[in-house]
């Protein structure tokens, strides 16, 4: 577990929350298995996404597990290889149930990316960064 960063979120429910990352691309984590959550790894797998029932999840944060298509705490960016793969994530996220809040597009003439919603309302971004075109300070 050494060096891994884990993402600990709230699902209102955890079936459809793991389908929706299984169409994503995410492995199931194999390390962390029990009925209570859904444990998956992303890339590199140095990056392990926990999602919980809402209960749970407030139960070990000491918090409300408040969870709102129209409000953000945090914005998940996951970095893409190309403007492609931008794209290609973009359609498994719609196809899979996402609601795009932002459609792939340029911005600065370096970056690539879009922005989704998954079902339980946490933002996400996949980022293409073109470093050859960056401006220089």
């Amino acid at each position: 577990m050494h060096n891994e960063f884990w993402i600990n979120l709230p699902s209102n429910d955890l079936a459809k929350s793991r389908e929706f990352y299984t169409r994503l691309g995410f492995a199931m984590n194999d390390q962390h298995t029990n009925a209570g959550m859904v444990s998956m790894c992303i890339g590199n797998k140095k990056v392990i996404l926990n999602l919980f029932p809402a209960a749970v999840f407030q139960g070990f944060s000491q918090a409300s597990a408040n969870v709102a298509a129209n409000t953000a705490e945090v914005l998940f960016s996951l970095g893409a290889d190309s403007r492609g793969e931008v794209d290609a994530m973009a359609k498994k996220a719609a196809d899979a149930g996402a609601i795009l809040y932002g459609k792939p597009g340029e911005k600065d003439g370096w970056m690539y990316g879009c922005g989704f919603i998954d079902p339980d309302g946490h933002r996400w971004n996949i980022l293409f960064m073109d470093m050859s075109k960056m401006p220089a300070r």
